[in-house]
């Protein structure tokens, strides 16, 4: 192929004008260097100019004698595909035929042929079907533990587990968390290699990483990227979000494998990528550590994933809701409602209340507090800071456990009021008598949608429970509030909406 690329390339020149092109090429240049040697035609390269682009070289020789060397990443490869493993997952799928009727059963000839219960006997077989996956998962204990994602075992049959030596082995599920995506497996043996856990707190966007698995039943595949982002939340997975984000290729069959860093320690297990083709596109997710070590040890421990509580509904921050709870930035997360007897309530957070840092951590948004409780043991004393007012406060908590039933918490009870008031589109009654458990406040009859109050999102059966931090206890406070407004003043108004509350920013 390099033969016929060159012979190709040279047999298209014009020799004639390649002559002239070479001929001009060579004056040229010699005319340069004739005048290179003139004295005062150019000047000495400067080293002061030099030393002041670069004052000092030895940072960049320091940074390019400190890169990894190949022995790093053979090292880490080596040491790493030893403790990823291959999961195979197979399940019987049995379908009856039933919704796949002939129309020939329909026709008088066929069944005189064939008799009247030819159907009842071909509908009585199922069809039966198994289905296969593959993954990847990680060994944890020397005696058989490995962790993997949960969508990689989630309703298997059978799991068999392949190791790099070409042994195969089943395995036990030993438990699932759909929460987090992770899950447990286990396989009875012992000696087998394990890697070190990394602390994954400690991450840094631009660390270099390498993702170890099973793509696309490719066993040990090993690539290499950064780390993008830590703490990517939101992404719409699974329910506790905390990702570590990395462009180390990973494709369908990663899922469960390794995301280890330069020193050989596990610091995430790959568990999603962000596809258009259903392929790699640079965006790989991958749970940190420190998350899959504590549902690890939960899961092994107690056969469920057991975490902590604090009994509040939480909502972002915004830069309206900042301005009007006179806080400096938009970190932390706005208690929007506080249950009854809960470890919060218990310890005087309030409605309205920011939280700022949890036990020393400074809180980023509602979804970092959400991880930060949730990875809290329960019955375990930490300290709260939260704006209040102007000012920080700290409070001491006893975290809780998780209720498994959340639906049937209450919030804090009110109670019923009268009247009735109209004011920019938006209309309000009294609570209604069969709705006096859902709080104190006035209740929205109706909401025009073009109105600011539409706009901002206030939908009919809403019940305003504060407006400008003042309780709407009646429609008379209703009414004493509301007609001290000026005009194009913003309203920060406290609603209750099903079994959550949460505040809410008007502008004119």
């Amino acid at each position: 192929m390099k033969v016929w690329f060159w012979h190709h390339m040279f047999s298209s020149i014009n020799y004639r004008s390649f002559g002239l092109s070479l001929l001009t090429a060579l004056f040229v240049m010699s005319a340069f260097i004739q005048c290179s040697e003139v004295p005062g035609a150019a000047a000495p390269v400067d080293q002061a100019t030099v030393r002041a682009i670069n004052p000092d070289p030895r940072p960049v020789q320091a940074a390019l004698v400190s890169l990894p060397s190949n022995d790093t990443f053979v090292k880490v490869s080596k040491e790493a595909m030893a403790s990823v493993v291959n999961i195979a997952s197979s399940r019987k799928i049995v379908k009856s035929d039933k919704s796949q009727r002939s129309p020939f059963f329909d026709d008088p000839l066929f069944r005189r042929f064939f008799g009247e219960e030819f159907e009842e006997r071909f509908q009585q077989q199922p069809r039966k079907r198994q289905e296969q996956g593959l993954g990847s998962g990680v060994i944890v204990s020397s005696d058989g533990y490995i962790i993997t994602n949960n969508h990689v075992v989630e309703k298997a049959d059978e799991l068999t587990v392949l190791f790099g030596d070409k042994r195969k082995y089943p395995a036990t599920l030993i438990g699932t968390d759909p929460k987090t995506d992770l899950a447990v497996i286990k396989v009875e043996l012992t000696g087998l290699p394990t890697l070190p856990w990394g602390d994954s707190s400690t991450l840094q966007v631009g660390e270099m990483v390498l993702a170890v698995g099973n793509p696309f039943g490719l066993n040990q595949t090993v690539t290499m990227g950064i780390i993008s982002a830590v703490g990517r939340a939101n992404v719409g997975i699974v329910d506790y979000e905390n990702f570590i984000q990395t462009d180390a290729a990973i494709n369908p069959g990663n899922s469960g494998g390794a995301l280890v860093n330069l020193s050989g320690q596990l610091i995430g297990i790959n568990t999603a990528i962000f596809s258009r083709t259903g392929g790699y596109m640079g965006i790989g997710f991958a749970i940190p550590s420190r998350m899959v070590k504590r549902v690890m040890e939960s899961l092994i421990g107690h056969g469920k994933v057991i975490r902590g509580w604090l009994g509040v509904s939480i909502q972002e921050l915004t830069h309206d809701l900042a301005k009007q709870f006179n806080v400096p930035d938009t970190a932390g997360a706005l208690v929007g409602d506080v249950f009854a007897e809960s470890p919060a309530g218990r310890a005087g957070v309030q409605r309205g209340d920011i939280v700022r840092s949890f036990n020393g951590d400074p809180v980023k948004d509602p979804t970092h507090l959400r991880s930060l409780v949730a990875e809290t043991p329960p019955n375990s004393e930490i300290s709260l800071s939260v704006w209040r007012d102007g000012s920080e406060k700290n409070l001491g908590v006893d975290i809780g456990e998780m209720p498994k039933d959340m639906a049937s918490l209450s919030s804090q009870t009110q109670e019923k009021s009268t009247g009735t008031h109209v004011l920019s589109g938006l209309t309000v009654e009294p609570v209604p008598s069969e709705k006096t458990n859902e709080g104190r406040g006035v209740i929205i009859t109706r909401v025009i949608s073009e109105s600011a109050a539409g706009r901002a999102g206030l939908r009919q059966g809403d019940i305003l429970l504060e407006i400008n931090r003042e309780s709407t206890l009646t429609i008379a406070d209703f009414d004493r509030i509301t007609s001290q407004l000026k005009k194009q003043s913003s309203v920060l108004v406290l609603l209750k909406r099903g079994k959550g509350t949460s505040y809410l920013l008007i502008t004119p």
